[in-house]
């Protein structure tokens, strides 16, 4: 059994930044592939950021490009969600998700609130 445990969000004005952390435990030799989506209130959940866990090689939604960057901490287990230039489109609760691919994001954490006032 996989969990996922977020954490770093909070409230900030449009223009800051925040830093999400996402901590792995349990079987997480065969998370290959982990990602950070969100879910604004009245949307469906997009996709933000996605990398390999080995290899390093990162995907970003258009929206979060040149401004979010992903990254890890392979000793720590945890992945991270560096947000700069934050606007208040950006307000969602933002979960990670893990799994062997992208196609197979089977684990998912309980979500962490980020508000981007104007």
């Amino acid at each position: 059994q996989v969990q996922l445990v977020e954490s770093g969000g909070g409230l900030v004005q449009a223009g800051g930044s925040l830093r999400l952390s996402c901590t792995a435990s349990g079987s997480t030799v065969y998370l290959n592939v982990r990602g950070w989506f969100r879910q604004a209130p009245g949307k469906e959940r997009e996709f933000v950021a996605l990398s390999t866990y080995v290899g390093h090689n990162r995907v970003y939604a258009d929206s979060v490009k040149g401004r979010f960057t992903i990254s890890r901490d392979r000793t720590a287990n945890t992945m991270y969600l560096q947000m700069t230039s934050l606007k208040p489109e950006d307000t969602a609760v933002y979960y990670c998700a893990a799994g062997r691919s992208r196609s197979e994001l089977n684990f998912w954490g309980q979500g962490t609130q980020v508000t981007v006032s104007a």
